[in-house]
């Protein structure tokens, strides 16, 4: 409570539900002190360090309003705990050990606050809107996209005639979905280069610059790097990733998308493990800042319509954490925290799941 907290600390919101019998103040030190420098006893090296400065700082526990048992936590870490442009060494305390705590029934990540210093190790995205909307020579409407159905069992011709319809109909964009890969019905070459062919023909049918999101998503970063690779040698402007390749390899394919000069797309495949229970687990838009902070360009954020859950406000704060410069808090939206984006370009939010012409008012 008599911590003043510095504009170098990374700041944490937790949501809390202590066991029965646990002070929520102490389960908010004890999560403080398990993502910094604490363990489960006391040892005689913590002699040897400044743990004083370096463990992490619980400043305020407030209950959740509308809940008897769930608290509101504000974790302070300082800066120097965390390797510079690494997401998995900040997510590794952060959310490494904490979540499976005794002293705690559930326990979510809300928000987080990054500082200036910090996210300045990052690169953020490669062509944020402005830049995408040059490339794309489309200015003043949404950019119209589709997800090629059924998602499996199209061969790779008829794959690629849907990407030329679609497109010759009026779409900026088709793309593949989170789970077609290099499945045995239709091997990832194929469908790249009848993909192509179909943009490539809409592009000249139309006088328009086209696109077809190619999932480069596989086992192994020398596989996902092929694809890749040669997805740009055939000419396409966009690549797909999974969130489930893990944030290393998102880190990865953001840094090599930017040298070649690629707008990179990420779905989500997998957040609603995570991010759906209310009291357990991470925010998405916590997420959100975590992507923009690794450098995709485009993200699938929610939307209010359609067929995936999304409350309005928290969806209207998710698209705010991607497109802003400066976040002021606004607990309507669940944004905790003021932060200054230090420059990194903005991200697109990409509305999906589900939506139709006749839920567009």
């Amino acid at each position: 409570a008599d911590y003043n907290v510095k504009e170098t600390d990374i700041l944490a919101l937790f949501r809390i539900t202590p066991q029965p019998g646990v002070d929520p103040v102490e389960a908010a030190a004890a999560v403080a002190g398990e993502s910094s420098t604490a363990t489960w006893t006391v040892v005689w090296t913590d002699l040897l360090t400044a743990c004083d400065i370096y463990r992490a700082k619980a400043y305020r526990v407030d209950p959740v309003p509308g809940t008897s048992d769930q608290f509101f936590a504000y974790i302070a870490y300082e800066c120097d705990l965390f390797e510079e442009g690494s997401l998995a060494n900040l997510t590794a305390s952060i959310i490494g050990n904490v979540f499976g705590f005794k002293a705690v029934k559930a326990l979510r990540l809300e928000d987080m606050r990054i500082p200036y210093a910090y996210l300045k190790t990052f690169q953020g995205p490669a062509t944020g809107v402005v830049v995408e909307r040059e490339r794309l020579d489309k200015f003043g409407r949404p950019l119209l996209g589709a997800t090629v159905k059924p998602k499996l069992g199209l061969s790779g011709k008829n794959y690629g005639r849907v990407v030329y319809e679609g497109l010759t109909g009026g779409l900026d964009f088709l793309k593949d979905d989170e789970n077609i890969n290099s499945q045995p019905f239709m091997r990832w070459k194929e469908r790249f280069l009848y993909c192509m062919e179909g943009v490539n023909r809409a592009a000249a049918a139309t006088g328009e610059v086209k696109g077809s999101y190619l999932n480069i998503t596989a086992a192994t970063m020398e596989q996902m790097y092929e694809r890749a690779e040669y997805a740009h040698s055939i000419g396409s402007v966009i690549i797909m990733i999974d969130l489930v390749i893990g944030y290393t390899a998102i880190q990865s394919m953001a840094i090599w998308a930017r040298k070649y000069e690629m707008i990179l797309h990420l779905h989500r495949a997998g957040n609603s493990t995570y991010a759906r229970q209310k009291n357990h687990g991470i925010n998405f838009r916590v997420i959100c800042k975590w992507m923009r902070m690794c450098g995709v360009n485009h993200i699938h954020a929610g939307t209010v319509v359609g067929k995936l859950e999304g409350d309005p406000l928290m969806v209207k704060g998710f698209y705010n954490s991607l497109l802003l410069t400066h976040l002021k808090i606004n607990l309507a939206e669940g944004l905790f925290f003021d932060m200054d984006w230090a420059a990194l370009r903005k991200c697109v939010p990409v509305a999906s799941g589900g939506i139709h012409c006749g839920q567009m008012h």
